[in-house]
């Protein structure tokens, strides 16, 4: 025999509404401060038949004005570019290449003499902005090897091409410094674009115009197109690679020099690397940089 169960009248509010509970869920009101605070109000239904009720959740999104680090003095934030036609003969006219005694100094005298000089390659000019010098006996140049099939570059005249591959990966420009065999050089660091910016993308597979484009040694490589084929190049004949004249730069900063880890104290030490002031094309580290 079944029984009948007995029917449950349950007594509901007139008040409680029941209207899709997934809908009461969603529900959300926004309210926009002129403060910038947004207070979010979230209804959600009671779980209970008894008391119908309604419960409110307030979450407060106050907007926090970003944080923005103090601007290093030395560097300037503006990256806006101005590029020049690299066919304009005024500009070669202004900035002829310069010839190889230019180079027959020492790398160290060399080497902040080049900030502000430009390289030249097919429709590329770059402004050289930081380089480094290695000088004879010196524990971090390549020169310390002696004389090999790898360093040899390094020993020719002042004035020609000395590079190298850096991890099997980056081509690094050394201009070669002082009387031939003496093995020196100095290392380009970081360039500026002035013309060619299109093929410097299209080489560096990097659609930017901010100093990432080109502050390192190894990007400078790629932006030219060069291989460790163009070591023993002279930089002082048309055509080719070329390194053109240029303005010298008001200020300059020192500091000492990138990766040689490896090297005596004194020359891991040694303020051998030397930057365009006020310039943001600059590699890292910056923070050793300073005023000489």
């Amino acid at each position: 025999m079944y029984m009948l169960a007995p029917k449950i009248k349950t007594l509901i509010p007139k008040f409680c509404s029941f209207s899709s509970p997934v809908k009461q869920m969603n529900k959300k009101k926004k309210i926009q401060h002129s403060d910038k605070a947004v207070i979010k109000i979230t209804k959600s239904p009671a779980k209970t038949l008894k008391r119908c009720t309604t419960s409110a959740a307030i979450v407060v999104d106050q907007q926090k004005p970003k944080s923005r680090a103090k601007p290093n003095p030395h560097f300037q934030e503006n990256h806006e570019l101005v590029l020049e036609s690299s066919t304009s003969s005024n500009f070669l006219e202004k900035y002829p290449i310069l010839g190889p005694d230019f180079y027959q100094i020492d790398a160290l005298d060399l080497a902040p003499r080049l900030l502000g000089k430009h390289l030249k390659k097919d429709d590329v000019i770059l402004r050289i902005t930081e380089v480094e010098a290695y000088r004879p006996d010196d524990s971090a140049c390549h020169g310390r090897f002696g004389i090999t099939a790898r360093t040899a570059p390094v020993f020719g005249p002042g004035g020609h091409a000395y590079v190298y591959l850096c991890y099997g990966l980056h081509n690094m420009l050394n201009v070669v410094a002082d009387k031939e065999g003496n093995g020196a050089a100095v290392l380009v660091r970081a360039c500026a674009p002035v013309a060619g910016l299109g093929t410097i993308q299209q080489r560096r597979g990097l659609m930017s115009e901010k100093p990432v484009l080109l502050a390192g040694p190894g990007k400078v490589g790629q932006a030219l197109g060069i291989s460790t084929e163009w070591s023993h190049h002279p930089l002082f004949t048309p055509g080719g690679l070329e390194l053109l004249d240029g303005p010298e730069p008001e200020k300059i900063l020192v500091g000492p020099r990138i990766g040689i880890d490896y090297a005596l104290p004194e020359h891991v030490n040694a303020l051998w690397r030397f930057a365009v002031a006020d310039s943001p094309w600059i590699s890292a580290p910056k923070n050793t940089l300073r005023p000489p």
